[in-house]
């Protein structure tokens, strides 16, 4: 088992990670009916694309002896209706300028092909941008 969801009223659920013990929590959106004081199960979803990225990169960046400390993706989660799901994700990858052209390329190849980009529906629209300017 990898996670136990408990979902404990009010339109929040809590997940627990059952190795490690961590948890968190997750809120229905203001625009769903809750309350927006976490992330919504579809903000997992559209943070985890950026969040599988900047690990693969840095699993990459080692072996290529680069130091990706302190990047940063911003992401923009984008929501349709019927029926209501993500229609778009932005990820804004900020990262630093000194990694060479070609290690750039390797970079940008790891990042896009990342399990979590190959997970998600093809409908969905992944806008993806890289900044190298730290």
């Amino acid at each position: 088992m990898t996670s136990k969801v408990t979902y404990t009223g009010g339109l929040r659920t809590k997940s627990e990670h059952i190795r490690s013990g961590d948890a968190f929590i997750t809120d229905a959106p203001t625009d769903n009916n809750g309350k927006g004081q976490a992330f919504s199960p579809t903000d997992t979803v559209a943070t985890g694309l950026a969040s599988c990225m900047l690990t693969m990169m840095g699993i990459k960046a080692e072996g290529l002896e680069v130091d990706l400390s302190n990047s940063t993706a911003e992401v923009t989660k984008h929501m349709a209706s019927n029926p209501r799901r993500i229609s778009k994700i932005e990820v804004k990858l900020n990262l630093p300028a000194q990694v060479t052209e070609k290690d750039r390329k390797i970079l940008i190849h790891i990042a896009n092909t990342c399990p979590v980009h190959y997970s998600l529906h093809p409908d969905i629209e992944k806008a993806i941008s890289y900044h190298w300017d730290l």
